[in-house]
């Protein structure tokens, strides 16, 4: 048997589609029969990806640059039918050693960006069309150091549930993610990453490391389910239940 792809004739814009997370949403949307835009910061990483997975588009800029934003969505040449934005990875830092610059600027890519985005989507983003944001569930017990990290972890399903009542009939969603194999986790970890990776595989319910193609896997669902908007959807295979 043989089925429609999913995303057949549409076209998605990946904001952060070079590696992790959106390089693999970028490349599934693709096997599901979509043209594909991917953006980021580096016109070299972008041009790799873009020839990876065949994508019809690159746009290199600083999706926190309003006037680059901006500039990005006035130049599309056409409507297009779903946005994906990843993020950096959440702010954390005791108290004591906080850095308010760069706690602004977090607070700016998780809060202010996505506002911008929705913003920008009105009339460049077809009607029944998603934008689909990136968080997380990490910060949602209270521990030391995850001040910064708990206010985006909190605040985004509210502000996605507003955004899709003021946007509609556009649909906005959020998945928030647990721990996931990317090459910023690996960053973050160094010399740490193996030894996580086992602990989580000892001890998450769904007995493996959840990676980029289950974000992948649902971010394209909920492009083509046209009944979800304003949901945050959880996926950390079970790490918030121990």
């Amino acid at each position: 048997m043989t089925r429609t792809p999913e995303l057949a004739g549409q076209t998605v814009v990946v904001i952060g589609g070079s590696a992790g997370m959106g390089l693999e949403t970028a490349r599934r949307a693709r096997e599901e029969g979509a043209e594909v835009i991917v953006t980021g910061r580096s016109p070299e990483r972008l041009k790799q990806a873009a020839a990876e997975i065949g994508a019809r588009d690159v746009a290199a800029f600083d999706v926190t640059d309003p006037d680059a934003l901006d500039g990005f969505f006035a130049g599309l040449p056409g409507l297009i039918d779903h946005l994906l934005m990843t993020g950096p990875g959440p702010y954390y830092a005791p108290l004591a050693e906080l850095d308010f610059a760069a706690a602004l600027r977090s607070l700016d890519t998780h809060l202010l960006t996505p506002i911008r985005i929705g913003r920008n989507a009105v009339g460049r983003v077809r009607p029944g069309g998603t934008l689909l944001f990136i968080g997380g569930t990490g910060a949602r017990r209270p521990a030391r150091g995850q001040a910064m990290a708990a206010i985006g972890t909190a605040a985004l399903p509210a502000l996605v549930a507003n955004l899709a009542l003021e946007l509609a009939p556009i649909r906005v969603n959020l998945i928030a993610a647990g721990f996931v194999d990317t090459p910023l986790s690996a960053r973050l970890l160094g010399e740490d990453l193996d030894a996580r990776r086992a602990q989580l595989r000892a001890t998450l319910p769904v007995g493996r490391v959840v990676g980029p193609a289950d974000i992948a896997a649902l971010a394209v669902h909920l492009m083509a389910n046209t009944a979800v908007t304003g949901a945050t959807y959880d996926i950390d295979g079970g790490q918030q239940l121990i």
